[in-house]
């Protein structure tokens, strides 16, 4: 659907989700397997929408807290994806932060929402689920040939914001 034939009013969604690593789980991210109508039995990162006027790393901390009950630092800019599935009536930027548990807190997290998560834990990055089964989101980071093991963003070039359409 092109830009000038979208029903008045409709737009896509902003939403920020946090790539957490731990000191206590080298080379590992926290991943959730969602309940809900989005994406149920997928995998997904904390995170949610970003509310008025909170900056992405506000609502990274926020999201992070909310959902795992853990405590960021060094939270960063990590990836931006543009995720749109038509048959689901989806359209979101996703905005991808990335944050290390707080070493003063408890590394471990709990699962604060379980009517939307059935768990959290710690998945080493090289043995994530095949990208069919990773919410979308986290389906295009991972396209993308992001790394959060390595500081930079060479993931980023050339990339347009054209995932998922075709589904």
């Amino acid at each position: 659907m092109s830009a000038g034939m979208q029903p008045p009013g409709r737009r896509p969604g902003v939403g920020v989700g946090v790539v957490v690593t731990s000191y206590k789980h080298p080379r590992c991210v926290l991943l959730g397997k969602r309940k809900g109508s989005f994406g149920a039995g997928s995998f997904q990162l904390p995170g949610g929408h970003l509310e008025f006027g909170e900056t992405w790393e506000e609502c990274a901390r926020r999201e992070t807290w909310e959902e795992a009950a853990l405590r960021l630092e060094n939270v960063r800019f990590a990836s931006v994806v543009n995720s749109f599935v038509e048959k689901e009536n989806y359209h979101y930027v996703t905005i991808l932060m990335k944050g290390e548990v707080d070493r003063t807190q408890d590394p471990e997290p709990k699962n604060v929402e379980p009517e939307k998560n059935e768990s959290w834990e710690w998945v080493p990055w090289e043995e994530f689920p095949p990208p069919d089964q990773l919410f979308w989101a986290l389906r295009c980071l991972k396209e993308q040939g992001y790394d959060p093991f390595i500081e930079e963003l060479s993931h980023l070039e050339g990339y347009k914001g054209n995932h998922l359409r075709a589904l």
